[in-house]
């Protein structure tokens, strides 16, 4: 219901704003001689239609300029230097759709609104010194919708309106506006929407040749990608072809008409309302009504309290269709240099530069109050912080917060600051405290640095040896026997002449020793098989040995450490190795290099309780003997991650693989098929080593212990 008194209201003050504007400006001058009059006004009803006569002093000599407002529904005709005759500014009707109509005055115009049950056809026509306006009852605007509009009357032909000038926008929100300058505002215009097209006439209205064209202005991006300006008998008409779904609306400030498309998308095919702008949409059609008229009807149409400066004054002509009352409001203030302060429900609205002088003023008062206000010193403990630091940030030179009266004291033995200043400076000072002196927030970070191992190595090989003990071994000369055993001379000590008995294993012998060797100081297996004559003078000996080793192996380093937001932390463990150096004297002196297991890190919290951390991690190894010592096996990650609170994240990793094969053999034996087995030797080796550092960063709460 409140929202029906409110558009009860503007239809009343749409109606009667210019009688408004004429008693106001009664007070001041007389209104214009104005060259028709309004004498009577007849209705009468049949089957349904409507019918109201109004009579005039004077034969008119157009049908007027007329428009409509669907909510509330109700159709206005204008009548240009006509003046009110009746005595009276509204007639109730009651009959058919029609229930009230409505005059008023202004400017030597008067403008009759017929306020209406509900949106019909409607048709106006000349009969003698009469106006007859014939509603068509039953033909709602709803079914078939009347979608022309007459923006204004056109005047004679002789009076030569044109076009000046054609452009294209894009708006802020994407909305394409095509915008016409026009020789002078009372251009009659007719727009219309016939099927896809939105059509735009230009009543008597002459083209230049120039601008008879075809618009390309598919780069802009929006709805329309081209539209046409042409002749059409005497009019000039635009014709816009936009694409997709779309809403159009059409406003004039003075002689500038502009028309704007908008995209909808809303999927319930409702208009999603301009960005910036969500006020009730309204349609206004004002031609030199005064400015103080025009933000009276935005008041009633809002119900805002609207102050109006005196210094407020002139003429406007407006006229919209179907836009937001704000973006109106907007649009009136921009036409006349105003601008508005809104307190509440409460706007004031006065001339830019009145506004920004009167608040120059109170900013220069409220400065020198200040200067003139009394002192007052209040201590502040600090509780997380060190005063000295707060101190700096409040009496920063470049960026000071006291005033220039004010000074901060500090007392280090009790982390106070006392600061002297007027209260309301010690009011900022107290909130920034609030802020800045809270307990910073912890972090523990933990790494894991994972190591593993994974070797393989088998070695097989063959000894095959020939002993011969019938005592034809080879004569040595000396009368020395020897024997070839494993590979060695053994000489027998028999000379020449003398007789020996000589054990049975000192014989003459052959070997071929292809053995396997063995792995980490293990002794390969060995599997021996002995052949030989009956008379046990003869032997052949083979000898199969073989070795393999499989290891796996894991090193896990875990580092952790806890530290504040956005304090580095470093935490290590290992050994510092002595090393000589040479000095710039000569001279050696001892240094120390580190190898350690090491973790430095520098987290920072972020609103959304994610951690961003610089991370340095190291795990070095003592490494294999130099002449200039020992050396550092290193491994390191250098980066800067995002983590969110309590989760892992895999800095990196490194695999390295190792294979080797060696095969050998004795020439042309090693080569024989099966029996090579036995003049050969096959070494195998396959280590695999992987390297992986983990981090994950836990934001310490009352309820986190460290495990």
């Amino acid at each position: 219901m409140k929202r029906i008194g409110r558009l009860i209201k503007l239809a009343a003050s749409l109606g009667m704003v210019f009688l408004v504007s004429t008693v106001a400006q009664g007070q001041d001058k007389a209104a214009p001689p104005a060259g028709n009059v309004i004498q009577s006004i007849d209705v009468s009803t049949q089957a349904g239609t409507v019918t109201v006569k109004l009579g005039f002093k004077d034969t008119p000599t157009n049908p007027p300029a007329a428009f409509t407002v669907n909510n509330p529904p109700r159709v206005a005709f204008d009548f240009p230097s006509t003046t009110n005759g009746l005595g009276k500014n509204s007639q109730d009707v009651n009959q058919g759709d029609l229930r009230t109509i409505r005059l008023g005055q202004s400017g030597g115009r008067t403008r009759v609104v017929l306020n209406l049950t509900k949106m019909v056809k409607y048709d106006t026509k000349i009969d003698g010194n009469a106006v007859v306006i014939t509603l068509e009852g039953g033909a709602a605007a709803a079914t078939t919708p009347d979608t022309s509009t007459a923006f204004a009357e056109p005047k004679a032909a002789a009076e030569g309106h044109a076009v000046r000038d054609v452009d294209f926008r894009r708006g802020r929100n994407g909305e394409a506006q095509i915008i016409v300058d026009l020789s002078d505002a009372t251009t009659g215009i007719d727009l219309r929407q016939q099927g896809k097209s939105v059509l735009v006439d230009f009543i008597q209205t002459a083209l230049p040749p120039a601008l008879e064209r075809r618009y390309d202005v598919t780069d802009f991006g929006t709805q329309v990608d081209n539209f046409e300006v042409t002749r059409s008998g005497a009019n000039t008409r635009i014709t816009i072809t936009p694409k997709g779904r779309w809403e159009q609306s059409a406003y004039q400030t003075d002689s500038r008409f502009i028309i704007e498309v908008k995209p909808v998308v809303d999927e319930s095919g409702k208009p999603k309302a301009q960005s910036g702008y969500t006020g009730e949409k309204l349609s206004l059609n004002f031609q030199n009504i005064e400015v103080r008229a025009v933000l009276q009807v935005i008041a009633d149409f809002t119900s805002l309290n609207i102050i109006t400066s005196d210094t407020v004054t002139g003429n406007l002509t407006l006229r919209l269709k179907d836009v937001p009352w704000d973006q109106a409001l907007d649009i009136i203030l921009q036409a006349k240099g105003l601008d508005m302060r809104k307190t509440g429900n409460v706007v004031w609205i006065a001339p830019r530069d009145e506004l920004a002088t009167k608040e120059k003023l109170a900013l220069e008062a409220r400065a020198q109050i200040s200067e003139l206000e009394p002192l007052r010193t209040e201590s502040f403990q600090m509780n997380y912080q060190k005063a000295e630091d707060f101190q700096k940030v409040i009496t920063d030179a470049t960026q000071r917060i006291l005033s220039k009266r004010g000074s901060a004291v500090v007392d280090t033995r009790t982390n106070q600051i006392f600061v002297q200043d007027t209260p309301s400076k010690l009011d900022e000072v107290r909130e920034l405290l609030k802020k800045t002196d809270r307990a910073t927030r912890q972090v523990l970070i933990e790494a894991r640095i994972v190591e593993a191992t994974d070797t393989f190595s088998r070695n097989v090989g063959a000894r095959l040896g020939y002993h011969d003990t019938s005592g034809r071994g080879d004569q040595i000369p000396g009368g020395n026997r020897r024997a070839l055993i494993g590979g060695g001379l053994i000489d027998t000590g028999a000379h020449s002449g003398q007789t020996t008995d000589t054990p049975n294993f000192l014989a003459d012998s052959t070997f071929v020793n292809m053995a396997a060797p063995g792995l980490g100081g293990v002794i390969p297996g060995q599997l021996s098989l002995i052949l030989m004559n009956d008379a046990m003078t003869k032997f052949l000996n083979l000898e199969i040995t073989a070795l393999q080793a499989d290891g796996k192996g894991k090193i896990i380093s875990s580092p952790r450490v806890i530290t504040a937001d956005n304090v580095e932390a470093i935490i290590e463990q290992g050994t510092e190795i002595p090393y000589q150096q040479a000095t710039s004297s000569g001279a050696t002196s001892v240094s120390f290099r580190k190898a350690t297991l090491s973790l430095k890190v520098k987290p920072q919290i972020t609103p959304d309780d994610n951690i961003m951390m610089k991370l340095n991690v190291n795990k070095d190894s003592v490494g294999a003997n130099t002449s200039a010592g020992p050396a550092i096996d290193t491994k390191q990650v250098s980066t800067e991650v995002l983590v969110e609170n309590g989760g892992t994240v895999g800095l990196g990793g490194i695999y390295t693989q190792e294979e080797s094969s060696t095969l050998t053999k004795v020439p042309l034996l090693g080569d024989i098929p099966l029996l090579g087995f036995f003049f050969r030797q096959d070494l195998k080796r396959n280590d695999k080593r992987e390297l992986l550092i983990f981090v994950t960063p836990r934001v310490i709460k009352d309820t986190l212990s460290v495990r």
